[in-house]
């Protein structure tokens, strides 16, 4: 039996998933520094609002077979907190700048 100590507890709430496809090249850059501008920004919202119970940013490692450039795990208390934070201006902010680098978007709701 493997023990990893460093497994991370599992959270409770409305967990919330995001993956990006972005295009080759918007907005006057590559997609690689368009999935590390997203990636930054992204980041600044892990304590948006007070009901963020896990908030995990990630882009994909070069030479692993990927199916998606960037990513959003996270967990709200509830959908309340989810709507909360999908409403609050920064996060409202991002969203000109992502529809245009992002050629596909997927996400998906659901309780853990």
């Amino acid at each position: 039996m493997n023990s990893n100590t460093n497994t991370p507890k599992q959270v409770s709430g409305l967990r919330h998933i995001v993956m990006w496809n972005l295009k080759e090249q918007a907005e006057g850059h590559s997609r690689h520094e368009n999935m590390l501008k997203a990636r930054d920004i992204l980041l600044q919202f892990a304590n948006l609002t007070p009901d963020i119970l896990l908030f995990e940013v990630g882009i994909k490692t070069e030479g692993q077979d990927c199916t998606s450039d960037l990513i959003l795990n996270s967990v709200f208390k509830d959908e309340a907190a989810l709507k909360t934070y999908q409403n609050h201006p920064d996060h409202l902010a991002i969203k000109p700048f992502m529809k245009a680098v992002v050629e596909q978007r997927h996400c998906m709701d659901f309780w853990v």
